[in-house]
């Protein structure tokens, strides 16, 4: 316990005093992660109103199937992405292995099934009287959309938040994809929270597994707190 308590001590002592490489690590995954969301919810958010808005055929399978990736495992997602961008791969001329970019790659892959799934969820979830208004208005279907999409924007932004969570959190992907490189620069760099967390721990430096790990937790409650003012309003 006593071991315990002193590392708890040690790391926490790390944060006060801002030590240079808890920071440059915690910096470096909320830019990947924040990236990350921002392109997945580019793309994640006029995907989910064009399913739920258009009438085809297989639509709820194609919900059942994006649902069903919400589980998808991140070391599936890492090993996909890995053997496109690997030096043996379509993509492996433009040598993106063991970036951050391939992380951001890897992370958008993994959220952006949740994002839209979530999406789609918001916009079914609005009121269909409010629908009908807009229509018996006359509305433009941008102005219908636009909306709708401001009805849902607390469901959306929910959505959003939900995906930089799961982003941030995961350690599979950033493995394959970055290969937890310490390097001087920190563009050249890709030690993350999850990944230092777990060679730090293997190499016995307690003090800043648990610093990062401390942090780490820290912005997850910060990201539930978020999601959860946001679905009561």
């Amino acid at each position: 316990m006593n071991e315990i308590a002193e590392g708890l001590l040690r790391a926490v002592g790390l944060i006060i005093t801002m030590n240079p490489e808890v920071m440059a690590i915690t910096a470096r995954s909320i830019m990947i992660s924040f990236t990350a969301t921002v392109i997945a919810a580019l793309i994640a958010i006029p995907v989910g109103a064009v399913i739920n808005f258009s009438e085809f055929r297989g639509k709820k399978t194609v919900i059942n199937l994006i649902q069903t990736l919400y589980a998808l495992p991140t070391v599936i997602v890492g090993l996909f992405v890995f053997l496109f961008i690997s030096r043996a791969g379509p993509l492996g001329f433009l040598r993106l292995l063991f970036t951050p970019t391939a992380m951001i790659i890897g992370q958008t892959l993994l959220i952006l099934p949740i994002m839209t799934g979530l999406t789609v969820s918001a916009l079914s979830g609005v009121d269909q009287a409010i629908r009908d208004t807009l229509h018996s208005l006359g509305a433009t279907k941008v102005q219908f959309l636009a909306n709708v999409l401001k009805e849902a924007r607390f469901a959306i932004l929910a959505a959003v938040a939900v995906g930089f969570g799961r982003a941030i959190s995961e350690v599979g992907a950033a493995i394959l994809l970055g290969g937890n490189i310490r390097a001087a620069s920190f563009w050249s760099s890709t030690r993350v929270l999850t990944t230092a967390i777990s060679l730090e721990t293997s190499v016995g430096n307690i003090e800043l597994s648990l610093a990062l790990g401390i942090i780490l937790l820290l912005v997850a409650l910060v990201v539930n707190l978020l999601v959860t003012t946001i679905q009561q309003r």
